[in-house]
């Protein structure tokens, strides 16, 4: 008997050994070079992994798959300019595995399924496209002509193109992502979720209303010259372990860190930089000069807070706001201060789960300084009330006149690589109408104005047979989505599934009728096209346009571009009714460029920019204090408390990366700094929480969520007693995404609320 989508789409339950110690206290040191070394000899070829670590984000060299972290304008570290993940993404990308048509006879599908996350990662990397026909088990070999060709029948028989999604990862180029949009919309759609609906779309919401600009504000020089740096709902030893050496540099020149954050996450409080002989010996650098055990979605409450202590300061003593700034450059404050003196101090205090003592040590630090930078991730953007989180860091910047200037502003930090990038080039699925405009001129059709599919509504469109067709460019989708065993039907819904991918992953396993795995070259990889090796473009988390080239050779003859992908499907789909030549972009990536330079704002003489070793600024009104908001200026907003309140036998759960992963990617088994090893189905708890519901360490429980009267369940997790808020609870995903309601999710971004999900857990009895 087959699986079902749900089966396949579920992680393996199985224990293994797991083992737990005392937290860690310091972070990356010798600890980060040991697991790197040994990740690398393990997976890798020792020659290439030499080589390729003289070029890893290096100018001149190829961009990390991983995070999208910015380099230094200036000069980088000989001995490596990347971190322990970064070297495990490279790794994992460039393992010494292939698999094959031979693979995929010996394992169906169904066997797959079984298999953990990390084993099917670690098969190797996928070496030819292959097609799994409708009722078969087993993935077959297919040619790439027939590939394009069975993906153009499929959408050429679509009732309307409204019935396809295509759905695009942050590792995507931006030359590949600018055709991807073009070849949707020229189909006729705007169907363009991306895994920006998942993140950071909270942060552009919150960012285009106050600041005009759905970006962060500052470059990496502005944190080594901050007077504070908060960093809010984010673990960068784990998911951007090279902030920690700017974060360092702040300190270095006199900064002050404040980490804020349900778990006292070892990156932020101490840091070994591995680049320092000296530091490795004599130990590491006080990261965090305050921690904020805050309560999970405590944000809005606690800086609502802080807003009245500065308001009651400015009405007392006077000073502690910027007017100049507020009344030349801001809108909106009169509103603003009336609404936030309707609020006590001591409620919001409370709601925020920080002490008194802790509270007044931020304070003062607030209070006294100026250049203040504000970084956050997912744990603000992942909740209902998302965009008031950053609606709210956003009117404590304007108060203090800390956006447009040197040292100050705010700083979303972007999960993949060139996450940023796809959305500045066109994967949006609501495109401002001024790009549109640009492409009908350019390319002579008219787009779509109709707002398209978020992965939200994507993924409800799939389950309700409103859409047919899902497409794939990169990524992970099954495991990075809520709600696994809803959007596991979603998927199966489906007449044809693609993905775009270098490895194997869950969602090649939970498919439509049919399906398609189109293997594609990696970042570490050389391209070869007619004209020679192309090189790419990314962008980073500061707005940085810089090269990207591969040095390596390809794993395979039968893997090809994501740019050779999408020029390929688009011939054959559109044909002759196309008015573009999708093949001369395949043969010449400068091509591309030329037509980014026209079509993008920004991007005028690309091509041209591309050759500065370091790459080249995107224009950034915030940094200019030039707000191409609604008013014409930056705006305060009135954010309310979240309203929600948890029953005696409930606790409010997220859920987190482990040190060995990134995204869906699962490296290894351990979380070192948390002192977990061996097991991802655990559930952090606090002492007293387990105390009340009688549980002892490494006790096996269910978990429950309830939203709206329909229960979700996540069987087999084991308990971990850590320091963490009470009422509050982490889970791993993607283990724990069964959980997440598909219909919970932020007001007017729409990105899912991962980290305050609703939940029981009890003992298996």
């Amino acid at each position: 008997m087959s699986l079902s989508p749900e089966e396949k789409a579920k992680t393996s339950e199985d224990f293994l050994k797991l083992k737990t110690t005392q937290r860690a206290k310091n972070s990356v040191g010798f600890s980060a070079i040991k697991n790197s070394v040994g990740q690398v000899a393990k997976y890798m070829n020792p020659a290439k992994a030499l080589k390729l670590s003289f070029k890893i984000n290096q100018k001149g060299g190829f961009d990390c798959p991983g995070c999208a972290w910015p380099d230094p304008d200036d000069e980088r570290s000989s001995l490596g300019e990347y971190c322990e993940n970064g070297i495990k993404a490279i790794a994992e990308e460039a393992q010494n595995k292939t698999i094959d048509a031979k693979f995929f006879k010996t394992y169906s599908v169904d066997e797959l399924s079984t298999w953990s996350d990390f084993k099917i990662g670690k098969s190797g990397r996928l070496a030819e496209p292959m097609f799994l026909a409708k009722g078969e088990k087993h993935y077959q070999s297919i040619s790439w002509e027939k590939a394009f060709k069975k993906v153009a029948q499929h959408l050429n028989a679509l009732n309307n193109p409204d019935e396809a999604v295509f759905y695009t990862s942050g590792r995507t180029t931006n030359e590949a992502a600018f055709l991807y949009q073009l070849f949707v919309r020229e189909f006729g759609t705007s169907n363009l979720p991306d895994c920006s609906n998942m993140c950071h779309e909270a942060s552009g919401s919150a960012l285009n209303e106050t600041l005009g600009i759905g970006k962060g504000s500052v470059t990496l020089d502005d944190l080594y010259k901050a007077e504070v740096v908060m960093v809010v709902g984010q673990n960068p030893g784990t998911n951007h372990p090279r902030m920690l050496t700017a974060l360092e540099k702040c300190k270095n020149n006199g900064g002050k860190i404040i980490a804020v954050n349900p778990l006292p996450e070892a990156g932020l409080l101490k840091f070994t930089n591995p680049q320092s002989p000296q530091k490795l010996l004599k130990g590491g650098t006080q990261i965090a000069d305050v921690y904020v055990p805050i309560t999970i979605n405590g944000d809005v409450a606690f800086f609502k807070a802080l807003l009245l202590k500065l308001l009651e300061k400015e009405e007392t003593i006077g000073g502690v706001f910027n007017q100049d700034f507020i009344n030349n450059f801001t809108s909106g404050y009169k509103a603003f201060i009336a609404d936030l003196k309707q609020y006590n101090f001591n409620d919001c205090l409370k709601a925020s789960g920080v002490t008194l003592s802790v509270f007044n040590e931020v304070f003062n630090l607030i209070l006294n300084n100026k250049k203040i930078i504000i970084c956050w991730a997912m744990g603000l953007t992942q909740h209902e009330n998302a965009v008031d989180n950053i609606r709210e860091i956003v009117n404590l910047l304007l108060l203090k006149g800390s956006i447009g200037k040197e040292g100050a502003g705010t700083c979303p930090v972007r999960g993949h690589s060139n996450v940023q990038g796809d959305r500045t080039v066109g994967i949006w699925e609501s495109a401002p109408q001024a790009f549109l405009d640009k492409i009908e001129k350019k390319y002579g059709f008219k787009p779509t104005n109709k707002h398209g599919y978020s992965v939200i509504d994507a993924i409800k469109a799939m389950y309700e047979n409103k859409a047919k067709v899902f497409f794939g460019l990169g990524g992970n989708f099954i495991s990075a989505v809520p709600d696994t065993l809803y959007s596991a039907q979603a998927l199966a819904n489906c007449n044809l599934t693609v993905h775009v991918s270098t490895k194997l992953n869950r969602s090649h396993l939970v498919t439509g009728k049919e399906a398609l795995i189109l293997p594609c070259l990696g970042r570490t990889e050389k391209d070869y096209q007619k004209t020679g090796i192309q090189v790419q473009s990314v962008e980073n988390s500061m707005g940085v346009v810089h090269t990207t080239k591969g040095v390596l050779e390809p794993c395979s003859k039968k893997i090809i571009s994501e740019v050779a992908v999408v020029c390929g499907i688009a011939q054959a789909t559109l044909k002759e009714k196309s008015k573009i030549n999708w093949l001369q972009y395949q043969d010449n990536y400068s091509l591309v460029r030329d037509d980014i330079a026209e079509v993008v704002d920004g991007f005028k003489d690309y091509n041209k920019k591309l050759k500065q070793p370091a790459g080249f600024y995107l224009p950034n009104g915030a940094r200019e204090r030039i707000f191409k908001t609604k008013t014409g200026k930056a705006n305060f907003s009135i954010n309310k408390l979240p309203e929600w309140k948890l029953k005696t036998d409930e606790l409010i759960m997220m859920t987190i990366r482990s040190h060995d992963q990134f995204n869906t990617t699962i490296y290894g088994l351990n979380d070192r700094y948390r002192g977990v090893f061996n097991e991802r189905r655990i559930v952090f708890m606090n002492h007293d929480d387990m105390k009340q519901r009688h549980l002892k360490e490494h006790q096996i429980v269910n978990l429950k969520s309830d939203y709206n009267g329909v229960i979700r369940e996540a069987h087999n997790f084991k308990v971990v007693a850590y320091n963490i808020p009470q009422n509050c609870c982490a889970t791993y995903f993607p283990e724990a995404n069964v959980l997440v309601p598909l219909s919970s999710f932020a007001h007017t971004a729409k990105t899912p609320a991962s980290k305050s999900v609703k939940v029981t857990i009890n003992a298996v009895k």
